[in-house]
C-alpha cells in the first residue's frame, strides 16, 4: 500500500471524495459518447453545456519541441485581439468538461486554449477508466517540458489573432498546480487562478519545485480558490501558502469555501458543489478584470 505522503495532493483529494447518491447519474456509456471521462467516478446527468453560438471553435495544432501539440479553442467570432486564457486541465486529459470551460471563458470575450500537454505518452488518458493506472503517466510530465509547453499555447495562440499582452491562466486540480508553477516562470502572464491546485509536491526529480517552494518566484498575482473539505489540501496548507506569498510580497488572494471538496467545480462529478462553483466562478472573472486580462 502506498502512503498518503507519497501520493499527490490531487490523488488523495481526487479518492476521497464519496458521491453524494448514485442517483442523477449517467450510464458510462452515455458519458463516455458525451466525451467525458469515467477516471473520477460516475458523471452527473445535469452537467452544464455551453453552445457555441457567436463563437469560433475548434482543434488546436501547436508547435513544440519535436512535433505538434493538440488542443482545443474558442473565441469571441469576429472580434479582434481577444485576450488569451490558456487552460491548465486535470489529470483525465482533454475531455469534454475543460472544453466545456473553454467555451465559457469564450463567452467572457476572451481567445481560449486548453493545450492537450500529455499527449507525447500515446494513450487517450480520456478513455483510462481508473486513476491508479492514470497517475503514473502524468506523474512523469516534466515541469520544464510543461512550462515550454504553455509558452508554446501562448506563442500559438498570438499567431492565431490572440492579445498575449493580456495573457491570463486559469487551471485545476494538477491544472491549478500548473497556474502557481506558470505564474512563477512566466514574466508575460499577467495574472491567473489557481482552482485547487496542489501547493506541496511528493518527491518527484521532474518536478524540481513546488509552488510553495516558488512563492518568491512569482511573477504574476495568483487568485487561489480551495475547498475546506479537500481532503488532500488542507486548508492549513493554504494559509501556509499565502503567508509564504506574503513574506515574500507578492500579490496573491485566497478563498476557502466551506462545504467544498476537491473538485468542487468539476460540474460533471459528484465532488461538484453549485453554489461554491457559481461563487468561484464569478471571483476568477473579477480577477482578470482587475488585471486587465479581460475587460
Amino acid at each position: 500500500m502506498t502512503s498518503n505522503s507519497a501520493l499527490a495532493s490531487d490523488e488523495i483529494g481526487l479518492t476521497r471524495v464519496a458521491p453524494l447518491t448514485r442517483r442523477g447519474f449517467m450510464t458510462a456509456s452515455a458519458a463516455a459518447a458525451a466525451g467525458y471521462t469515467l477516471a473520477a467516478g460516475p458523471v452527473r446527468a445535469d452537467v452544464i453545456k455551453t453552445d457555441t453560438t457567436g463563437l469560433e471553435t475548434g482543434p488546436a495544432a501547436i508547435k513544440v519541441a519535436g512535433g505538434e501539440m493538440p488542443g482545443y479553442f474558442a473565441r469571441p467570432a469576429g472580434v479582434k485581439n481577444p485576450p488569451v486564457i490558456l487552460v491548465a486541465m486535470e489529470v483525465f486529459g482533454l475531455h469534454e468538461y475543460i472544453k466545456d470551460v473553454v467555451r465559457r471563458l469564450a463567452k467572457l470575450g476572451a481567445f481560449a486554449v486548453a493545450p492537450d500537454y500529455y499527449y507525447r505518452a500515446g494513450v487517450d488518458l480520456t478513455k483510462i477508466t481508473e486513476i491508479p493506472k492514470l497517475m503514473p503517466i502524468v506523474n512523469a510530465k516534466p515541469d520544464s517540458e510543461l512550462l515550454s509547453d504553455l509558452d508554446a499555447t501562448a506563442a500559438w495562440a498570438k499567431s492565431q489573432g490572440g492579445d498575449t499582452g493580456r495573457l491570463g491562466i486559469v487551471g485545476f486540480c494538477r491544472g491549478g498546480r500548473s497556474v502557481w508553477e506558470y505564474a512563477a516562470h512566466s514574466s508575460q502572464l499577467k495574472a491567473g487562478v489557481a482552482f485547487y491546485g496542489s501547493l506541496i509536491d511528493p518527491p518527484n526529480p521532474l518536478w524540481p519545485k513546488s509552488p510553495m517552494q516558488l512563492a518568491g518566484d512569482m511573477k504574476a498575482p495568483v487568485l487561489g480558490l480551495y475547498g475546506a473539505e479537500d481532503q488532500g489540501i488542507p486548508p492549513a496548507q493554504v494559509e501556509q501558502m499565502k503567508a509564504a506569498l506574503a513574506a515574500a510580497g507578492k500579490t496573491a488572494e485566497f478563498h476557502i469555501f466551506p462545504g467544498a471538496p476537491h473538485g468542487f467545480h468539476a460540474d460533471y462529478r459528484p465532488s461538484y458543489r453549485k453554489e461554491q462553483a457559481g461563487q468561484a466562478w464569478g471571483e476568477m472573472q473579477a480577477w482578470f478584470r482587475k488585471y486587465k486580462v479581460l475587460t
